[in-house]
């Protein structure tokens, strides 16, 4: 037994001085972050090295692209300014949801034997719901179908949406003539009534703050009355009579029969009557029978 301790223990210090265990370490004790919008965000990250005092400290931005945050002891891009460094722990101030996303801290340890060491942070900045957009028609007739539509695209993590009538909440059962879908914010109808004339607002909520409210809309659900169906009937007639009529004039030039008959020209030329000849005067031959003297 004491052969197999006395041989151990060489072992055991052989290991701990072995060049393999000489390396860098990064952890964060806080992987997942998530802060209010405009507010400060800390990103933990803590290291350590076996002989290289002083490390190289890094971060970068997981996006489309790897982005530098901080680098060669000074801050990149937007954020420069508006974050700060303690040891490896990164904060940021004033976050808004383009800050959002997957950082990670490097550190490099030239005197270590395993000299790079990463770890990753993840951070989500929530925001509160927005005034939503609503769309609500001005006028639908009776018995059509209809949608309106509520959206908060800003809100993190995504709005929940309610509808409201005259300030009153809407609930959709099997029995309503409605439905809504409160992930997608949309109240449907399959064929609306004279009933369902009102005011219509949506609200957006979600757990970061308070609930945020569309401007309530006038939605007017009109009957045509009998006289105006009988003149959109008779209209209707009438432009199918004209169209009948110009189909009926079309086929019949096309046949020839509303050809009209043109008169053909004389081809024999004209030729005035010569002109009369001039008048002769009548003499009358006299004879001589005596002379006079006088």
């Amino acid at each position: 037994m004491k052969t197999v301790k006395m041989l151990a223990l060489p072992l055991l210090i052989t290991v701990l001085h072995s060049p393999i265990c000489l390396s860098v370490t990064v952890s964060s004790s806080k992987p997942k972050v998530e802060v209010h919008e405009h507010t400060d965000a800390v990103l933990a990250c803590e290291f350590r090295t076996e002989k290289d005092q002083n490390p190289r400290i890094e971060w970068k931005k997981k996006g489309k692209g790897v982005t530098f945050v901080y680098f060669n002891n000074k801050f990149a891009g937007s954020f420069a300014g508006r974050a700060k460094m303690e040891g490896a722990t990164l904060t940021i101030h004033s976050v808004t949801q383009k800050d959002s996303g997957e950082y990670r801290c490097e550190v490099t340890a030239t005197e270590d034997h395993v000299n790079l060491g990463e770890a990753t942070v993840t951070l989500n900045v929530l925001v509160p719901p927005h005034i939503p957009s609503c769309e609500v028609p001005s006028s639908v007739s009776v018995g059509s179908g209809l949608e309106l539509q509520c959206k908060d695209k800003l809100s993190v993590p995504p709005a929940t949406y309610r509808w409201y009538k005259d300030n009153k909440a809407l609930t959709a059962t099997a029995e309503s003539p409605y439905s809504i879908d409160s992930n997608k914010g949309t109240l449907k109808f399959k064929s609306v009534s004279k009933a369902d004339s009102g005011m219509y607002r949506c609200e957006s909520s979600n757990s970061v703050g308070a609930p945020k409210s569309c401007v309530a809309q006038q939605l007017k659900v009109i009957e045509y009355p009998l006289n105006m169906t009988v003149l959109i009937a008779g209209a209707s007639g009438l432009v199918a009579l004209i169209l009948f009529c110009c189909i009926c004039v079309c086929i019949c030039r096309r046949r020839g029969c509303c050809k009209k008959n043109k008169k053909t020209k004389s081809t024999k030329s004209y030729n005035p009557p010569p002109p009369p000849p001039p008048p002769t005067r009548n003499l009358r031959h006299y004879k001589q029978t005596q002379s006079f003297m006088i």
